[in-house]
């Protein structure tokens, strides 16, 4: 039963759902920071992977059946989920199932989401689930799938698809949909040029999360169809949606918070520019996705640190931190942090200043450096007296310039070792 106090909906259907989740994307518009780490594999938050959030997601979910689709670069992915996500019990029927594309069916690796689920048919025929539910791997969100997976039995649909609100430039990016007065899905358009707005809004459109939650036979009879349909891209989005909104019940679930039944929080950290601001809202005051919330624990791999420490405390040299997070094992020796968020080991030497950054791990920063608005990825060295986000066109010419102005430092575009798998 839901509750004001108690929103979660774990009950025998989550226990009978099997999650899949795909993560196996490219996520080329985070340009270098996925040059060798998969979007999924990407950090967040100060400690977490993009991976963590839809893994959280399943477990508070009482989803204790997941298997991780996994494709593009996957080493430092594959890493993570075995050192972080190995604490369930195999003798209870509990597992994160890791599914690398293998040839398992034909020659060719995954090529579209719903391919890449084919292509396991026989994995997941084993694991005899009621339901099975689709998810995208990189998103950052929390959510109850239970009252999605209670909403869709209850309406006897054949499939239902996640749903959010967002503004119509953005819904270019997604699968935009029309529902009828119960919610049914009449029209979809995966990534339209001129998304169709809402009934009664000018500016808003209802887009696709990337969730799907099927029926395991109907899911399982649609994915050999469209093995079989010639010039099909074996796409869910393109494909799949499409030719069953006709013939069969596909039903829309909007994304809602359960406290006041407004739109949940949701991010795609697809671009350097929303991984930078999404990243640094979390350090407001209130946040909209409050990782200090008990109830809904991210769950995650972290090395055993040491406390943040800072150090110095004179004039012009003082280790400080004002309006920001900053992660275990990080050495603030007098200098200067402000509106920043600091993943793990991060050392900071004396008289620098960041602000308005986002710090990856095991960065060191020299003596006399100033940054301001950047994303520095993991393990660079940043040489003494560098200066990084005041004057932009001198950046560019060293590192990626977004285009809202934030400067993207890697190890390779300051001429130092590539960390490949990390």
């Amino acid at each position: 039963m839901n509750t004001a106090q108690d929103p979660r909906f774990v009950s025998r259907l989550t226990r009978n759902t099997l999650a899949l989740i795909l993560a196996g994307g490219r996520g080329s518009r985070l340009k270098h920071l996925t040059k060798w780490r998969s979007k999924p594999a990407v950090p967040f938050g100060g400690k977490f992977r993009i991976i963590d959030f839809p893994l959280s997601n399943c477990i508070n979910s009482g989803i204790r059946q997941v298997g991780v689709l996994t494709q593009y670069k996957a080493h430092s992915l594959i890493l993570h989920i075995q050192k972080g996500w190995s604490f369930l019990r195999g003798e209870f029927g509990e597992f994160v199932e890791l599914l690398p594309a293998q040839q398992r069916i034909e020659s060719n690796w995954y090529t579209g989401t719903a391919d890449a689920v084919y292509q396991n048919l026989d994995i997941f025929r084993n694991h005899d689930p009621s339901y099975v539910l689709i998810l995208a791997g990189d998103h950052i969100y929390r959510m109850d799938y239970g009252t999605m997976i209670a909403h869709h039995v209850e309406s006897g649909a054949d499939m239902t698809v996640g749903c959010i609100e967002v503004d119509l430039n953005t819904a270019r990016e997604f699968g935009v949909m029309a529902v009828d007065d119960e919610g049914r899905i009449k029209e979809f358009a995966e990534k339209p040029e001129h998304p169709k707005p809402l009934p009664g809004s000018d500016d808003t459109a209802l887009v696709s999360m990337g969730i799907y939650l099927f029926n395991k036979d109907f899911l399982f009879e649609q994915l050999i169809k469209d093995a079989d349909t010639p010039n099909s891209s074996h796409d869910f989005g393109r494909d799949i949606i499409p030719s069953v909104i006709d013939k069969y019940r596909i039903i829309s679930h909007s994304f809602q918070d359960p406290r006041s039944g407004k739109q949940a929080y949701w991010r795609d950290v697809g671009t350097i520019d929303a991984f930078w601001a999404a990243n640094l809202e979390l350090i407001g005051v209130t946040p909209e996705l409050n990782l200090y919330d008990k109830s809904w624990p991210i769950w995650t791999y972290q090395e055993q640190l040491p406390p943040a420490k800072f150090i110095f405390d004179n004039d012009g040299r003082r280790g400080m931190a004002v309006d920001s997070m900053v992660s275990g094992g990080c050495i603030i020796s007098g200098s200067k942090v402000r509106n920043s968020l600091l993943f793990s080991n991060v050392r900071l030497n004396s008289y620098s200043d960041v602000s308005d950054s986002v710090i990856l791990p095991d960065v060191v920063i020299g003596r006399h450096c100033r940054i301001r608005k950047a994303v520095i990825d993991r393990g660079c060295k940043i040489p003494e007296g560098t200066i990084i986000g005041q004057d932009l066109e001198a950046d560019a010419k060293r590192f990626l310039v977004s285009p809202g102005g934030v400067v993207l430092v890697t190890s390779e575009m300051l001429g130092q070792v590539l960390n490949y798998v990390r």
